[in-house]
């Protein structure tokens, strides 16, 4: 990408991802800047007429207490510095540029009435490299208070930069609170990981149609027709996907059994709801990272000031939930695939695609490890959302736990990531033993690179290297699943 041009609106999940490592420049829209300017004269005059949270008052349950408007070295320092808890684990780089970049352009949307400096600053940092060092606890769905705390302080020159640097901007009333009310690094963080679920949906594709292949699968199961009478979109799309993969001649051939196992009959139908999952999170958070949704709002063209609860995530946290639901079950269905495998019924070769002296165990352990991060990946699979809490003095009585949906989210990825890594690996062996070049373009393409990338070793080895070679090839085989579409 030459750029991403910030201006409150137009920022995509795919901005967010091409950011995030470094060396895309940022640049921040003028008009968006002049908007924001125009919404700190707003939140200025407002405040001399009206109590307005956070700028006249304390937060939390201290919203009653009345504070100077002039004293933003004391009142709003001490909200950065008490907010800023700088517990829990430093926050990766990538995910901290990236939550910058949400943050600006949530400013960039003009509705928090915070000093425009702080735009430039984050642009700044930003387009320098700089990154913060920061903590990634206590946010709870309902505002990430404590790591937006320390970014701030970060911005003015309070806590030092982990790599690169900026110049210190100073405070004034009013801008600690309306740089905290965001949920900008949940809302990053589930950009990334969606980008990498995507990815990995995209290549179980690839990896099952390698498995069709080596289990002589039946092409029924696919047909357009069956689906056209089912047509939820995401199923509709994986059944086109494998059609496109399996059979780009046309050649509809029969399989080997008259019915399938339900990891190759009934995939597209457990498949879909996890493409569908992750385009209603796409969705989700395409709105949320260009949304003006501090409290209180500012509006410049009425010079209203308006409390609300939009810092609630709902919207995300059960998107996640759903997400992250579906991916297990897929998952599931790559294990039992792997199974079907290492049964010479359904394969004609050796137990467990051994090749050696009898007793040889081939890729025997391939299972275990598939199921041992499948039971990773359910546990962080559950739902967050049917938690809550309640908490300063009982005035905030509700919490979506969306970091945590999005944390899990990760270790779900993870562990879908190396699920898929075991298949793949005893996919490309299952064919190798056999003989077999798959046919079609796409996929005997594919399966050319990947006997090139992974090694011919038959006899019985360790499989760790083959295993992580797998799963790094995976991001790959992505895009030859997404351009079957």
């Amino acid at each position: 990408m030459s750029g991403v041009v910030v201006d409150g609106e137009s920022l995509s999940c795919r901005d967010v991802v091409e950011v995030a490592p470094g060396g895309v420049p940022v640049t921040l829209s003028g008009p968006a800047l002049a908007a924001a300017t125009e919404v700190h004269r707003t939140a200025l005059a407002a405040s001399a007429v009206r109590p307005v949270y956070g700028r006249t008052t304390g937060v939390g349950a201290n919203r009653d207490a009345v504070v100077g408007t002039g004293d933003a070295e004391t009142h709003d320092l001490r909200l950065l510095l008490s907010h800023a808890a700088g517990v829990g684990d430093p926050l990766d780089a990538t995910v901290a540029r990236a939550s910058m970049l949400v943050r600006l352009n949530q400013l960039a949307a003009a509705g928090s009435g915070i000093h425009p400096r702080f735009l430039r600053a984050l642009e700044t940092a930003l387009r320098n490299g700089a990154v913060p060092r920061v903590h990634d606890a206590g946010s709870i769905g309902t505002g990430d208070l404590s790591v937006l705390a320390e970014i701030g302080l970060t911005l003015t020159g309070h806590l030092p930069w982990a790599r690169g640097t900026a110049a210190p901007i100073p405070l004034e009333p009013g801008d600690a609170l309306a740089f905290m009310s965001s949920n900008a690094v949940t809302l990053a963080r589930a950009v990334l990981v969606h980008d990498e679920l995507t990815r990995l949906l995209d290549a179980a594709h690839v990896v099952a149609a390698l498995s069709y292949c080596a289990l002589g699968g039946a092409s029924e199961a696919f047909a357009e027709q069956v689906h056209a009478r089912r047509p939820h979109p995401g199923t509709v799309d994986s059944a086109a996907r494998m059609r496109r993969l399996l059979w780009h001649e046309g050649d509809l051939s029969p399989g080997r059994r008259i019915q399938d196992p339900f990891g190759l009959r009934a995939f597209c139908q457990v498949h879909g709801p996890a493409l569908d999952g992750a385009e209603h999170l796409r969705s989700v958070l395409e709105i949320e990272i260009n949304a003006a949704a501090e409290n209180p709002l500012i509006d410049a063209g009425s010079g209203a000031v308006f409390h609300h609860g939009q810092f609630s995530t709902a919207y995300p946290a059960l998107a996640l939930d759903n997400l992250r639901a579906a991916v297990h079950h897929v998952a599931e269905l790559s294990a039992a695939r792997l199974g079907d495998l290492v049964e010479p019924e359904f394969t004609g070769l050796a137990a467990f695609l051994a090749s050696g002296p009898p007793g040889s165990s081939g890729v025997m352990i391939l299972e275990y490890v598939a199921h041992d991060s499948l039971g990773r990946l359910r546990h962080s699979a559950g739902p967050v959302t049917l938690g809550t809490s309640v908490i300063s003095r009982g005035v905030e009585d509700h919490a979506s736990f969306t970091p945590h949906a999005a944390r899990s989210a990760v270790a779900a990825a993870a562990g879908y990531r190396t699920v898929l890594a075991c298949e793949l690996v005893a996919a490309v062996r299952a064919l190798r033993l056999d003989d077999t070049r798959p046919r079609g373009y796409r996929l005997g393409r594919v399966f050319d690179e990947l006997t090139a990338a992974l090694p011919d070793t038959r006899t019985d080895h360790q499989l760790g290297a083959e295993i992580a070679g797998a799963a790094e090839l995976l991001d790959g085989l992505g895009r030859w699943g997404r351009d079957a579409r």
